[in-house]
């Protein structure tokens, strides 16, 4: 075996999800089939759900993942409780189908695929019962997201776009949480088509996003969805590293790098893309430079398998160990050298 396929095969092992954790094994818990989670026993008020599922959904955005693997499976057993009652059970199912798709995010963090797929197939159901077609919306995201991780790439795509087509357009009377919903979806597509190698498909969904994103723009951590011109550049970042255009990545980036990016999971995003065109490129410095500066602001996110991958991708390709920062690095991250 070739020594950098080993290595990317041996980070993947050591990375896998931290299954014997006790919060992890509390979050798979709730999304098993049949299982009735204990919930706090309190009678809780709408207000008060809202308030935790916004709460999970910026420990995601703020890359807090160890405290939102912890905070998860009693908000999920606190809504599941809310929704077997009959006031409000519609927006219930809506907070909860939320509450699902942020453990598919972070699971998909964890590169714990199998499980997210058990979170994703929960959203579902929620948001069809909940009958909001935003909620749907940010569903169907997450399970393309779980078939663009599987290589069901094609499938992500078709997904993406039958659902599009029946929520895009008048975006002028759509109200906000409405527009950052299909933003998102659409982003989605391009994400699954870039991977699919489909330059023309990449390219329509990134067209609509940024028609969507005239019209409205979430750049907060504690938003209900992270939706803006800037997520739009981000993705666009991310599809030309996919089709291994660096140079187009890199352009890209370097307005971004100046500018002010709240929501640190974004942040984050944005130098790890801009490490991998580096890489690309072969300038191993200026990618490991990048991935120090996703560190800063987001330590648990670059901790994450797919990052640790890309570590050790650059410290095997550096045979002359010309950065001897860049293994120290890999040695922090756990990643074999």
């Amino acid at each position: 075996m070739h020594r950098r396929t080993f290595l990317a095969a041996s980070v993947a092992a050591l990375a896998a999800p931290p299954s014997s954790s006790a919060a992890h094994h509390d979050l798979i818990q709730v999304l098993l089939p049949g299982t009735s989670p204990a919930a706090t026993g309190q009678a809780l008020g709408l207000d008060e759900l809202r308030d935790r599922a916004r709460a999970v959904r910026r420990m995601f955005c703020t890359c807090d993942y160890a405290e939102l693997e912890q905070t998860l499976p009693g908000l999920i057993a606190d809504l599941r409780q809310a929704a077997g009652g009959s006031s409000g059970s519609a927006e219930v199912s809506g907070l909860l189908a939320t509450a699902y798709q942020t453990s598919v995010s972070l699971l998909l963090k964890r590169a714990d695929q199998g499980n997210a797929w058990l979170a994703a197939g929960r959203a579902m159901a929620e948001a069809e019962r909940s009958g909001d077609p935003v909620v749907l919306a940010a569903s169907v995201r997450v399970h393309a997201h779980v078939l663009v991780r599987e290589k069901h790439t094609a499938q992500a795509v078709n997904m993406v776009r039958h659902t599009a087509d029946q929520l895009t357009g008048s975006y002028d009377q759509r109200p906000p949480r409405y527009l950052a919903a299909v933003g998102l979806l659409l982003l989605r597509g391009a994400t699954a088509a870039s991977r699919n190698g489909d330059r023309d498909t990449t390219r329509d969904f990134l067209t609509e996003a940024k028609e969507v994103a005239r019209y409205v723009s979430f750049d907060r951590p504690d938003a209900w969805a992270n939706f803006s011109p800037a997520n739009v550049a981000l993705h666009e970042i991310s599809a030309a590293v996919s089709f291994g255009d660096a140079g187009i990545a890199l352009e890209t980036a370097r307005p971004l790098m100046r500018r002010h990016i709240p929501v640190p999971e974004r942040r984050a995003a944005l130098w790890v893309e801009t490490a991998r065109a580096y890489s690309q490129q072969g300038r191993l410095a200026e990618g490991y430079q990048a991935l120090r500066i996703a560190e800063s602001g987001a330590a648990q996110d670059i901790r994450r398998p797919a990052v640790r991958e890309l570590v050790a991708d650059m410290a095997a390709r550096d045979r002359r160990r010309a950065l001897p920062e860049l293994h120290h690095f890999s040695r922090q991250l756990g990643v074999p050298a």
